[in-house]
C-alpha cells in the first residue's frame, strides 16, 4: 500500500489542498498553475513511472515530490507572511492613531515620567542626597560662566550666584543652625535668590512670605513655622516696625536688607552680607537631609482665612522642578520670571525648574503687560510663565504689527480661559502652551501636555497608577460629599462634573500644614471608597471628558479665586466686622464679564440706628487687606439670607451679580483712591465693556 502524505498547500489565491498519494501530487501540481510549480511536479512524477515499479519505490519517490514541494512553497508561504506582517506593521499605526489621535503624546510623556521616577530614586538612594541645591552645585562646577541670572541690567554667572549665596550663608551661620526657619520677607529681586541659597546651605527651611500681607497676618506666619529670624527687604521695613512689639516677644530677631542706622530692635544685614567670605560652607550641615525633609514653607490662603504654611518636602521640590521637563524646556532656554517668588508657580517651577535645567533666568519685579514682549525681544526670551489673568492681560494690550515677531516658543502655568488661549496662540504666534493644575499643598496635579485649548490635563494610566485620584459626586448647596446608602462616596461618570479627591498614600502623602492640625485634617476626606482610608480633599470642580482630557469647572467652599491669589471669604468678612457700622457679612466671589475667576462682593447688614460708613471701611480694607482680597462691590440688605441649617446662602448672591438694574438693594463700587461710591448703571456697563479696570 502506498503511504498517505498530507501535504498543506499555500498557492496564489491562498486555498488549501490535501494531496493523497503519488496521483495528487500530479493532479495538484497541474491544478496549481503556479509560477513554474506545475511543470517541476509533471517532471518529478514521470521520473518516479520510468525509473521505479515497486510500491516502495513509488512511495519513497512520492516523499521526495512532496519534500520538493515543500521546499518550494515553504519559500512562498515564508515570503507571504513576512509581506503580511510588513503590510500589518505599517497599517498598525493608522489604526492605533485612529483609535487615540494622542498616541505619540502619551508615549512621550511615559517616557518622560520613567525618566524622572528613575532620577528621584537614584536621587533618593545616593549614599548623601541629591537635593535641588546640590544641582545647583553641580551646574556651576560644569557652567561656572553661564548666565544664571538677569536682573535690569545687572546679570550673575552660576559661579557669581554661588559666591553671593555663600556670603549670606557666612553671614548667617553664627545666628542659625541646621534645621532652624528663616523668614525672608522680599520681593522679586537677585538678593531673594542669594538669601534661599544661603539658607539651603546652612542647612535651614526657608519661608517665603507673602510681601502683600500685613500686621495680623503677618505675626501669624511666625507663629506657623517657628521662625527664628526675619529677614525683611529695605522697602518693607515700615510692615516690619508694625509689628516689631509681638516679634520681640516671640523671640524673632530682625534683619533689614540695608546698610543704613540699626535702630532698636532691628538690625542692618546687607553690610554683613558684603564683608562676609565667599568661600563654600561645610557640607556635613545639610548632612541630615533627606527626601522628607521639609525645604520650604509656602504660604496659602484657606478656610480660615488667615495665611497657612504648607509644608514643601525636597521631594515636592524636585517634582515641582521637573515640569519644565515635562513641557519641553531645554538647556539652551532662557526662561522669564515675573510671578512672585514667594508663590509656588514662580519659586518651585519657574526658578527650581531653570536649575534642575541649567538655563538662565531673567527676573523681573513684577508683572508689567506694557513692557512684556519688549522684554521678550530684549533678553531673547524662549520660555514664559502665566497665570490665566497675564494672558488676558497680553491679549488686551493694543495691537502691534510686530506681536509675533519674538523667541517664545514654551508657556507654562495655569488657569487660562478657552477664549484667551485661542486668542493669545492666533496674535502672538505658534507658542506650546503648557497648562498645569495643582495646589501648592495638594498630593495630585495634572499636566496638559498635549495643548488641548481649556484642558488643565490629561488623564494618563501611569499617572494614575502612581497617584490614585477620583472624581466624587458633590453637593453644592450642603457643601459635602454625596454619600451611597453604605457611607461611602460616589465616583462620578466621565462629563460629569465632581469633587477631585487623592488618595493619601506612602507615595502620595499629604503633608499637610505647619502647627495647624485643624486645618490639616479639615482638608482630609475619610471613608470614601472603603472604611479607613483617607484622601486629600482638593476643594476644585473637575470634569473628564471622554478623551481623558481634564476641565476646571469650580471652586467649593469659602474660598474663590482672583488674580492668580485665592481669598478666603471667612478672613474678609472677619476684617469687616471690626467696623464699627457693620452688623453682618457675608463675602462671596461674583463672576465680571471678559475676567478669570471672581472678584470680591460683601452683603452686609448694619447695626441698628446706623448708616454705611464709607470712608471707615475703605480705610479699613485699604490698611489690612492686599488690593486682590479687598470688597470692589458692596450690597446693604436689611437681613442676610440663610439656609435651614443656618448656614449663609453664597450661591443665590453670586449668581445675582452686581448689576443695579436687577438688585434692589443699595449697591456701592469700590473706586481706586476714591473709596466706595454709589454703584449706577452707568459704572456697570463700563465695567462690562471693558472702560473699567479692575
Amino acid at each position: 500500500m502506498a503511504n498517505i502524505f498530507c501535504v498543506v498547500y499555500f498557492h496564489q489565491n491562498c486555498h488549501c489542498k490535501l494531496i493523497n498519494g503519488v496521483q495528487g501530487v500530479y493532479d495538484a501540481g497541474k491544478e496549481a498553475g503556479g509560477v513554474g510549480n506545475s511543470e517541476k511536479v509533471q517532471w518529478a512524477f514521470r521520473g518516479i513511472v520510468r525509473e521505479f515499479n515497486g510500491r516502495q519505490r513509488s512511495s519513497f519517490l512520492c516523499s521526495s515530490v512532496v519534500a520538493q514541494i515543500n521546499t518550494s512553497h515553504l519559500i512562498s508561504m515564508l515570503a507571504y507572511l513576512i509581506y503580511t506582517a510588513l503590510a500589518g506593521l505599517a497599517i498598525a499605526p493608522l489604526l492605533l492613531y485612529w483609535r487615540n489621535p494622542y498616541l505619540l503624546h502619551d508615549l512621550r510623556y511615559s517616557i518622560t515620567g520613567i525618566q524622572i521616577a528613575r532620577q528621584l530614586s537614584r536621587f533618593s538612594t545616593k549614599k548623601h542626597f541629591y537635593s535641588i541645591l546640590d544641582c545647583f552645585l553641580d551646574r556651576v562646577s560644569k557652567q561656572p560662566n553661564k548666565k544664571f541670572l538677569v536682573f535690569e541690567e545687572s546679570s550673575y554667572t552660576y559661579r557669581q550666584a554661588d559666591q553671593e549665596s555663600n556670603r549670606v550663608a557666612a553671614a548667617l551661620s553664627s545666628l542659625l543652625k541646621p534645621g532652624d526657619t528663616a523668614a525672608v520677607f522680599v520681593g522679586n529681586e537677585p538678593i531673594f535668590v542669594w538669601l534661599w541659597l544661603g539658607l539651603a546651605k546652612l542647612g535651614c527651611v526657608a519661608a517665603l512670605l507673602n510681601y502683600n500681607i500685613r500686621s495680623k497676618s503677618l505675626l501669624h506666619c511666625f507663629s506657623c513655622c517657628d521662625a527664628k529670624v526675619l529677614l525683611a527687604a529695605a522697602e518693607l521695613r515700615e510692615a516690619v516696625e508694625e509689628v516689631l512689639p509681638s516679634l520681640k516677644q516671640l523671640g524673632v530677631r530682625v534683619f533689614i536688607l540695608d546698610e543704613g542706622t540699626e535702630s532698636e530692635g532691628i538690625e542692618c544685614l546687607s553690610d554683613k552680607i558684603r564683608q562676609a567670605s565667599d568661600q563654600p560652607v561645610s557640607p556635613q550641615l545639610r548632612a541630615d537631609i533627606n527626601m522628607k525633609s521639609p525645604a520650604l514653607y509656602i504660604y496659602t490662603s484657606g478656610t480660615t482665612g488667615l495665611p497657612k504654611a504648607a509644608i514643601i518636602n525636597h521631594e515636592r521640590v524636585w517634582l515641582a522642578s521637573f515640569l519644565q521637563s515635562v513641557a519641553g524646556v531645554r538647556s539652551d532656554d532662557i526662561i522669564y520670571i515675573y510671578l512672585p517668588l514667594y508663590h509656588s508657580s514662580g519659586f518651585l517651577m519657574g526658578l527650581c525648574g531653570a536649575i534642575e535645567k541649567g538655563i538662565t533666568v531673567v527676573l523681573k519685579r513684577k508683572f508689567s503687560a506694557s513692557s512684556f514682549w519688549n522684554d521678550c525681544r530684549r533678553y531673547n526670551i524662549t520660555v514664559i510663565q502665566y497665570i490665566g489673568e497675564i494672558m488676558r492681560y497680553l491679549c488686551n494690550t493694543p495691537q502691534k504689527d510686530n506681536d509675533k515677531d519674538h523667541k517664545v516658543r514654551v508657556a507654562l502655568g495655569n488657569g487660562m480661559r478657552p477664549d484667551t488661549w485661542a486668542e493669545f496662540l492666533q496674535r502672538f504666534g505658534n507658542v506650546c502652551i503648557c497648562e498645569c493644575y495643582g495646589a501648592t499643598e495638594g498630593n495630585v496635579g495634572f499636566v496638559n501636555y498635549v495643548g488641548k485649548i481649556g484642558a488643565i490635563g490629561k488623564e494618563h494610566f501611569l499617572h494614575k497608577m502612581g497617584c490614585p485620584y477620583a472624581l466624587i459626586r458633590y453637593d453644592t448647596e450642603k457643601e459635602e460629599p454625596v454619600r451611597d446608602s453604605r457611607g461611602f462616596c460616589i465616583e462620578v461618570p466621565r462629563g460629569e462634573t465632581g469633587l477631585l479627591v487623592s488618595k493619601i498614600a506612602a507615595r502620595t502623602p499629604f503633608s499637610g500644614y505647619a502647627k495647624n492640625k485643624q486645618q490639616t485634617e479639615k482638608k482630609k476626606l475619610r471613608d470614601v471608597f472603603v472604611k479607613g482610608d483617607s484622601y486629600f480633599n482638593s476643594g476644585d470642580l473637575l470634569k473628564i471628558d471622554h478623551e481623558g482630557f481634564v476641565f476646571f469647572q469650580d471652586r467649593i467652599g469659602d474660598t474663590f479665586r482672583w488674580k492668580g491669589e485665592n481669598v478666603a471669604t471667612t478672613e474678609i468678612a472677619d476684617h469687616l466686622l471690626m467696623v464699627d457700622c457693620i452688623e453682618e457679612v457675608n463675602v462671596y466671589g461674583v463672576k465680571v464679564p471678559g475676567h478669570e475667576g471672581r472678584i470680591g462682593m460683601a452683603a452686609l447688614t448694619l447695626k441698628e440706628n446706623m448708616d454705611f460708613d464709607g470712608k471707615a471701611v475703605y480705610q479699613y480694607v485699604k490698611s489690612y487687606l492686599p488690593s486682590y482680597a479687598r470688597p470692589r462691590f458692596i450690597r446693604i440688605q436689611n437681613a442676610l439670607q440663610v439656609t435651614g441649617t443656618f448656614k449663609q446662602m453664597k450661591v443665590k448672591l453670586a449668581e445675582e451679580g452686581f448689576n443695579p438694574d436687577v438688585i434692589k438693594d443699595r449697591l456701592l463700587f469700590l473706586e481706586d483712591n476714591q473709596g466706595y461710591v454709589p454703584m449706577t448703571q452707568e459704572i456697570f456697563n463700563s465695567i462690562a465693556e471693558g472702560r473699567i479696570k479692575l
